[in-house]
């Protein structure tokens, strides 16, 4: 598996979000896309993450940016994590892994010397292209939108 770059052509994402429906990046073209993973809704660094995303949602709208989060997570846990957190954007739910795989974030983890596989978090900035413009891997969780908005000043 090869490592994403910045100027590379962003993989396509075929995947059902909470509600059941197919979105594709595609559907996303001449826009600015903030494509995060996370490793799983309603832990901790997740919710502060999405959290974060949602209090600023309106202005990275207004400044041509949509969000989309991605895990491995079902679309059902999905739905029970934007119902308690009021989460204004759509989750993809990534149970096959392959949009993980895609994207090089499913690496090996180390918990208290125990590995296991698991989702990288990092977030890509997609340009209006499909093109990679940005990869942030050492993610804020309670700055995550600030770290945008830094790459763009």
């Amino acid at each position: 598996m090869s490592t994403l770059e910045i100027g590379d052509k962003a993989p396509a994402i075929k995947a059902k979000n909470q509600k059941g429906d197919t979105i594709q990046l595609s559907d996303f073209e001449g826009k600015r896309v903030i494509l995060y993973f996370y490793p799983k809704d309603n832990t901790p660094g997740c919710t502060t993450e999405a959290c974060n995303f949602r209090d600023n949602y309106q202005s990275l709208l207004q400044d041509g940016f949509e969000v989309l989060g991605v895990s491995i997570d079902s679309e059902q846990s999905h739905q029970k994590f934007i119902a308690k957190h009021e989460l204004p954007f759509n989750l993809l739910a990534d149970e096959d892994q392959k949009i993980v795989n895609d994207y090089g974030v499913w690496v090996e983890k180390n918990m208290y010397g125990k590995k296991y596989m698991g989702t990288a978090r990092t977030t890509f900035v997609i340009d209006e292209k499909g093109n990679i413009a940005h990869i942030i891997k050492k993610v804020d969780n309670k700055n995550a939108s600030g770290q945008i908005r830094d790459l763009y000043k």
